[in-house]
């Protein structure tokens, strides 16, 4: 069954930063909040940024493979890679901002993922579960600008953990892949491969995972779920197990027809939307079209509602991304000529963008996960395992006061086992 679907494109309409010391080894499993001496930033413009993002990359996506399923998060590919922007630079931040359709620039942007971070975590109550992590990894030979990490703890408060991403992808691998495990609740167990880190020469990674956990408002009576037919996009006959029944805000725009279906609380909804046209191909949903939708269904569908059938559905998708972030315009920040040099002088480029994501619609409700991981390369001269000193004859140590230089300790080893 071909079913496209964009986890966290359609988060209600009117959901609605001191810097933050991070020291490394620290693992928040939630996103943490920092107060901003400013006043809050309105989290408004990244939801229709991260929605026009997603619709250019479903639109890519859907041309590349026409037949297949995909579900993905774009709040988790944009802060993902909006947290590898914060340390970007010069043609390669223009490049970045173009294709996340980032609203602004500097502390306005820090602040503004901050208040969309805000604004997904106020989500979070009976009926509801939403958490999200971000993390950025890094090898401990590499140094990341202290202004870089103060920018992550402020928009996204992004924790900071040394693995050894350089001379034990495996270890780094398994580490990674444990944090994420553990912030989709077990549903993505896997996100990165040791061979993904070594073949990109991984030196830092930037990670975000997302886990819902919601329930219909109203739910579907199992007992009305039933089988009913379905056109493929190959445009084969297949046999899907529908969720019937309700009364739900409905709304036609732009060629497409839409059903919102509410979750308890009233404050997330998901938004099915079908093509008027027949099943072939990729219909092309604008966001001005998404815009008339969303407010119409917003003030109730204007008295118009429906029944819906729904086909019960466990969607699951894992992709490499490069080569589909740079047909919408992010080349440059894949190659030799990017500059991260805001992330750290060591800094080259982005190496891979991995994605996994889970959605799964049944009669209860809806569960959701992703995770994003953004690569970031050293500079050849650097991406190296330093050289090993062995103290493997006698040898002084001298344990000092940095500020006076006053000798605490001082000692010679001739014979460690004595």
């Amino acid at each position: 069954m071909a079913v496209l679907i964009l986890a966290g494109m359609v988060l209600a309409a009117g959901c609605g930063a001191g810097p933050a010391a991070v020291r490394p080894g620290t693992a928040p499993r939630v996103r943490r909040h920092v107060a901003l001496a400013e006043p809050p930033a309105d989290p408004r413009p990244y939801g229709a940024a991260d929605t026009s993002f997603g619709l250019s990359l479903l639109g890519a996506w859907c041309h590349q493979d026409p037949d297949a399923n995909i579900v993905f998060s774009p709040e988790s590919l944009a802060t993902g890679l909006s947290l590898a922007y914060l340390g970007a630079r010069g043609s390669t931040a223009r490049a970045m901002a173009g294709v996340l359709h980032l609203p602004a620039a500097g502390r306005a942007l820090v602040a503004g993922l901050h208040a969309r971070s805000a604004a997904l975590h106020a989500l979070d109550r009976p009926g509801l579960t939403l958490a999200a992590s971000d993390q950025l990894w890094a090898d401990p030979a590499l140094p990341a600008r202290p202004g870089f990490l103060t920018a992550l703890a402020s928009g996204d408060g992004a924790g900071v953990r040394q693995v050894p991403l350089l001379s034990h992808p495996v270890t780094a691998a398994q580490q990674i892949d444990a944090e994420v495990a553990a912030a989709t609740r077990g549903h993505i167990p896997r996100l990165l491969t040791p061979e993904q880190l070594r073949d990109s020469r991984s030196g830092w990674v930037l990670t975000d995972a997302l886990y819902l956990g919601a329930q219909w408002a109203t739910p579907f009576q199992a007992s009305q779920t039933a089988p009913g037919a379905f056109t493929t996009a190959a445009g084969q006959h297949v046999t899907a197990r529908f969720l019937r029944g309700g009364s739900f805000p409905a709304a036609a725009a732009g060629g497409w027809t839409a059903v919102s279906l509410p979750y308890r609380g009233g404050k997330l909804a998901m938004t099915a939307l079908r093509p008027d046209s027949g099943a072939r191909g990729c219909p092309a949903l604008t966001v001005a079209t998404v815009r008339t939708i969303t407010a119409a269904l917003a003030r109730g569908g204007a008295g118009r509602r429906a029944a819906v059938a729904l086909p019960k559905v466990s969607l699951r998708s894992s992709a490499s991304l490069p080569n589909l972030l740079s047909r919408l315009g992010m080349g440059v920040a894949f190659t030799p000529a990017a500059d991260f040099h805001g992330l750290s002088p060591a800094a080259c480029c982005i190496g891979t963008v991995v994605h996994a994501a889970t959605l799964d619609v049944a009669e209860r409700g809806t569960v959701g996960s992703a995770a994003t991981a953004v690569t970031i390369k050293p500079d050849v001269g650097v991406a190296r395992t330093p050289a090993a000193v062995t103290f493997n004859r006698p040898y002084l140590l001298l344990v000092t006061d940095t500020r006076t230089g006053e000798p605490l300790f001082l000692a010679r080893v001739a014979d460690p086992a004595a």
